[in-house]
């Protein structure tokens, strides 16, 4: 379908917009949507034969559907923390589409097939958004990692240090080196929280409000003595390994280095990472632990310089809610406090209000958050706004500022750091399938493609 005849057949729906985000670059567009793929891309007024159309306003920029890859649910088990009903509908308010859950904090953690349908079961029928499964690695279920795979989830998760939660415990270094092993004989993916243990305990917290105390506590050492041992692993098992949340330029380094010498090694950064200055975390505010914790606008400007040169290939939430009363907000206790920050909703303009005063170009924060992401899990036809992809997007306000407000966040437990903070750019609406996402939860749950040797 090309730009001067959009063809003869009729479409469902058809959106006109002056300015879309296409291949890296900003440009006008119909779009056409059929049986919700999309049947084809021309230009802003050619005609098409639709059902419907939609035609956006001149502030609005139309967008890919973002796909965040590192999202806890929580459910079943703490649903008091998260639920897929309140994660979905604040993903779909944050232009989200399609959110891949970890295996971890839901009681019982995604450890074995029979775990993964539970899961499915607590989320069926509940979700605003489509949602896939990554699975876990601890050191008792390492027979279960392919069959994981086999049952549909993305790759498996673990870590190398305490998870904080009973039923996630972490791999020493034999462990690793075993998961790893196993999932290269089926090409599968590892996603790895890297901090060194050892480095951890060395550098321990006394708990109480001050946050330096608590940044110091999780120094960028262990950081990056953690990515070099899995890159280190990778290199050897020749698996694919994924580093999740990283925080430091000293992790960076690793990544980079890593990745000059041909190891099969990606990495993610958050919002918080890119945009929150550890110098203006006031003691005792609580909201704002998270592990790595945010650290300094040094370490902020390298990880921005890594997302432009490719070191870092994406951006996700990390959205870790849990109840108020675990955050501790009466004592503002940094080492009693659970640690995580709740940002799905609010992801994308966090990012590009940062973005546009370093004159990052919106596109290119989208494919941070869309295409890359979507590669990253293996969604190909999503992510994107190209002809045959699911027709999933987001109508997005670049412009519009607004002040976020805990009270109009759609998470469970809404507590933010980013409370009364001004952010510019609005998600106006999301479509999933070329239907706009309302309040009934139409979102499908995916299944990865059975892998049963590697790269099938």
């Amino acid at each position: 379908m090309n730009e001067e005849h959009p063809g003869t057949g009729r479409v469902d729906l058809v959106v006109r917009a002056s300015r879309a985000v296409v291949d890296g670059s900003q440009r006008a567009l119909s779009l056409g949507v059929r049986e919700g793929r999309i049947a084809g891309l021309a230009g802003r007024d050619a005609p098409w034969r639709a059902d419907r159309e939609l035609v956006l306003a001149d502030d609005e920029v139309l967008l890919p559907g973002l796909v965040d890859t590192h999202v806890h649910v929580n459910e079943p088990g703490r649903t008091e923390w998260e639920g897929f009903a309140s994660a979905t509908r604040a993903a779909a308010a944050g232009g989200i589409t399609t959110i891949l859950d970890m295996p971890l904090n839901s009681v019982p953690a995604t450890l074995d097939p029979v775990a993964l349908e539970v899961k499915r079961s607590a989320a069926a029928g509940r979700c605003a958004v489509d949602v896939g499964f990554w699975g876990g690695a601890v050191p008792a279920n390492l027979d279960e990692l392919v069959p994981l795979l086999r049952a549909g989830a993305f790759g498996v998760k673990c870590f190398l240090l305490d998870s904080g939660v009973a039923e996630f415990p972490p791999l020493d270094p034999a462990g690793l080196e075993e998961a790893m092993t196993r999932l290269a004989a089926v090409d599968g993916l590892l996603l790895v929280h890297a901090e060194d243990a050892a480095g951890i305990a060395a550098a321990a917290h006394p708990g109480g409000p001050v946050f330096a105390d608590f940044v110091a506590s999780r120094p960028p050492s262990a950081e990056a003595a953690a990515v070099r041992a899995v890159v280190r692993a990778a290199v050897r098992t020749g698996a694919r390994a994924h580093v999740v949340h990283l925080s430091s330029a000293a992790g960076l380094a690793e990544v980079a280095a890593a990745k000059a010498a041909g190891a099969r090694v990606s990495v993610e950064t958050c919002p918080h990472y890119l945009v929150l200055d550890a110098a203006e975390v006031p003691d005792g505010a609580t909201p704002f632990k998270c592990c790595p914790p945010i650290r300094d606008r040094a370490e902020q400007d390298a990880l921005w310089a890594g997302l432009l040169d490719g070191t870092i290939d994406c951006v996700v939430s990390d959205h870790s809610p849990c109840t108020a009363e675990l955050k501790r907000l009466d004592t503002g206790d940094f080492g009693a406090a659970w640690g995580g920050i709740a940002s799905v909703q609010i992801g994308l303009p966090v990012v590009w209000t940062a973005a546009r005063e370093r004159g990052v170009a919106l596109p290119t924060v989208v494919s941070w958050m869309s295409s890359a992401t979507a590669d990253l899990a293996g969604l190909g036809d999503r992510g994107r706004l190209a002809a045959g992809c699911v027709a999933d997007f987001a109508v997005f306000a670049p412009d519009e500022v607004w002040t976020v407000r805990a009270a109009d966040l759609h998470h469970r437990n809404p507590v933010t750091p980013y409370e009364g903070r001004a952010l510019t750019g609005a998600v106006r609406s999301t479509w999933r399938r070329g239907e706009r996402i309302g309040d009934e939860p139409r979102g499908e749950l995916l299944r990865a493609p059975v892998r049963t040797a590697a790269g099938g």
